[in-house]
């Protein structure tokens, strides 16, 4: 896979700030996209820690500019498990095919969403006993795909929060699940000195999209909000099940 040059991380910076915008106004999608086009010209050993890095800083900044809306207690119940699952997805790494983990995502995001008794996530207050469950599955998985935004959504969603405190409570926990995956790889031997100047032009540009996509967010109406999330959750998870089935078939 050839070196990218200046050009590429250019567009790859323009396109950090359209996938920020995305996740500003979703909660998702937007880290998995921007991932997907990494892996262009990108090894996954390299895309997957930048990638790590730019969306640490991503939700960070979308957690700044919602502070006031993050719901603190249930950020804290996810992220016990974070590391001992990623640590664990990383001894797996060459073990576990990526495959049968995009199998395995996409089939638990679809059945959380439309199965309300899935996991006995439940709703509202009782739906935080479950969040521990998603930090060890959202560590584990990680580290072998990346960009487990849909896998985590499902978990907030059950809380019932209004849409700005599902956003700022999303990017809250992610802040932590992508601090704990760059130091897994961190600890397992990534060289980030190379990528410093093309991380710093893509964490810019991310901030810049988290800045207009929580502001377009106070135009959309709860009840869209909630609608359009559970279709975007449906069409990654069924977009993560046909390139787990297509990778495990050959195609």
């Amino acid at each position: 896979m050839p070196s990218p040059d200046l050009t590429y991380w250019l567009e790859l910076g323009a396109t950090a700030v359209l996938t920020s915008v995305v996740s500003g106004v979703m909660g998702m999608a937007g880290g998995m996209l921007l991932l997907a086009i990494m892996l262009l010209k990108l090894e996954p050993a390299v895309a997957i820690p930048v990638h790590g890095i730019v969306q640490l800083v991503s939700n960070g900044s979308r957690a700044y500019f919602l502070r006031s809306q993050v719901r603190w207690g249930a950020v804290w119940r996810f992220v016990g498990p974070l590391v001992p699952g990623g640590a664990l997805g990383i001894w797996l790494l060459a073990c576990v095919p990526p495959s049968g983990s995009r199998i395995a995502i996409g089939a638990f995001v679809l059945a959380s969403t439309w199965l309300k008794s899935f996991f006995s996530i439940g709703n509202g207050a009782g739906a935080e006993k479950a969040l521990p469950l998603g930090g060890a599955l959202v560590g584990f998985f990680s580290t072998l795909v990346g960009a487990t935004g849909p896998l985590l959504a499902p978990f907030i969603l059950a809380l019932e929060l209004g849409a700005q405190s599902t956003i700022a409570t999303l990017a809250a926990c992610q802040i932590f699940q992508h601090a704990s995956k760059v130091l897994l790889f961190g600890i397992r031997g990534f060289d980030l000195r190379g990528y410093l100047l093309p991380c710093l032009l893509l964490s810019l540009c991310a901030i810049a999209g988290s800045a207009i996509g929580t502001r377009l967010l106070d135009k959309l109406p709860e009840k869209a909000f909630r609608s359009s999330v559970k279709v975007v959750l449906s069409l990654l998870a069924a977009h993560q099940l046909w390139q787990g089935l297509g990778a495990l078939l050959g195609r």
